[in-house]
């Protein structure tokens, strides 16, 4: 069902440059899997739906010109909100803006008058937007301040890279990036960072090429591993996913379906697995969860959508490559109640204590 003509972009009154900021968003960023993400939480009029990660508001407005539903965007990187905010208006007040983290995508909605919702899409890791911005320090292709924050809150790469051990960033190589030389790649770090201060994006990974072999035609960058591992710890993304997926458990209603796009191997592990033990129900408790649950907390409080993700098709990732290792998961809410979170349940060995330095002394001599 298409949006009246009060709420349609293409009828409603217009804000001094809102179509062409609009027109701006639409031709910067290619949303991944659009087609797959809209039939997962198929819109529908009235519907509450928030997109958690919003960007350049993709999955945002195809949701708003799909059904006369209201869609609340959260994202933490105070551009993408200035940005959106000159087009919003377009959409009759149906899109709301508001800045945090997807962490905390319950209390955000609540706060802005959405909970309970009916959909939620996440869309996770760094977007196009930002890793075109050479200021951001998210990319090596071109030179810039290492920082790598999504927020402009926290420490940057650059401190983390200044002020981290040896040990530490070799767990964050390791980790984050499934470097497999981190060890070694740690100490040339080390090593380069006595010398001078490692403050830009092409210092960085310049230390990190020259401490690794020559890769091969087909292989990637020998910094993309690394780059990909700072990033992750300076934004505590995977964290803020395990908080993520336990909020949605809470604020989506019954029927409600939550829709995640992960783009590599640890987030993609994170969802299925806590969607196959929201699925499970008793089935397989965790050995993390309370024993006394009563027959509720037991039920599954999630139905899966499909067994498999959904993946791009070959003419999609033809057109935007960045699809290629996109996967989508997505699963309905039941009306049962939500479990009390528990950040160990589902999550990898890497978010505790206890598993990094398993994983330490279990690496042994594989982390050279």
């Amino acid at each position: 069902m298409t949006s009246s003509n009060r709420d349609d972009p293409e009828a409603a009154p217009e804000a001094p440059g809102a179509r062409e900021a609009l027109e701006a968003a639409r031709l910067r960023h290619d949303p991944v899997l659009l087609a797959e993400v809209l039939a997962a939480l198929a819109p529908r009029e009235g519907a509450r739906l928030l997109d958690g990660t919003f960007g350049a508001g993709g999955y945002a407005r195809a949701l708003l010109e799909a059904a006369d539903c209201r869609v609340l965007g959260v994202d933490r990187d105070p551009s993408a909100l200035e940005a959106g905010r000159l087009w919003a208006p377009l959409y009759g007040g149906r899109l709301v803006l508001a800045g945090g983290r997807f962490g905390d995508l319950d209390a955000i909605a609540v706060e802005e008058g959405f909970a309970p919702l009916d959909g939620i899409a996440l869309d996770i890791g760094v977007s196009s937007m930002q890793i075109d911005q050479a200021e951001r320090g998210f990319s090596f292709m071109r030179d810039g301040p290492l920082d790598m924050r999504m927020s402009a809150e926290g420490p940057s790469a650059a401190d983390v890279v200044a002020e981290a051990s040896e040990e530490e960033l070799a767990d964050i190589f390791y980790h984050y990036g499934e470097e497999r030389r981190s060890r070694g790649i740690a100490r040339a770090v080390v090593k380069a960072r006595a010398e001078a201060p490692i403050l830009t994006t092409l210092r960085l990974a310049g230390i990190l090429a020259a401490a690794q072999p020559r890769p091969k035609p087909y292989e990637p960058h020998p910094a993309t591993r690394c780059f990909q591992a700072l990033r992750i710890h300076v934004n505590d993304e995977l964290g803020e996913l395990a908080r993520a997926l336990s909020a949605a458990e809470r604020v989506l209603a019954p029927g409600g379906v939550l829709a995640v796009v992960t783009f590599h191997s640890l987030e993609d592990r994170m969802v299925k697995r806590f969607l196959q033990l929201r699925a499970e129900g008793a089935a397989r408790p965790s050995r993390h969860t309370p024993a006394a649950l009563g027959a509720e907390e037991d039920a599954p409080g999630f139905e899966l959508l499909s067994r498999k993700p959904v993946v791009a098709s070959e003419e999609e990732t033809a057109r935007n490559p960045r699809a290629r290792s996109a996967k989508l998961r997505a699963a309905r809410r039941t009306s049962a109640p939500a479990r009390p979170h528990d950040p160990r349940e589902g999550a990898l060995p890497i978010l505790t204590a206890e598993g990094s330095a398993r994983a330490r002394k279990a690496s042994g001599g594989r982390r050279a």
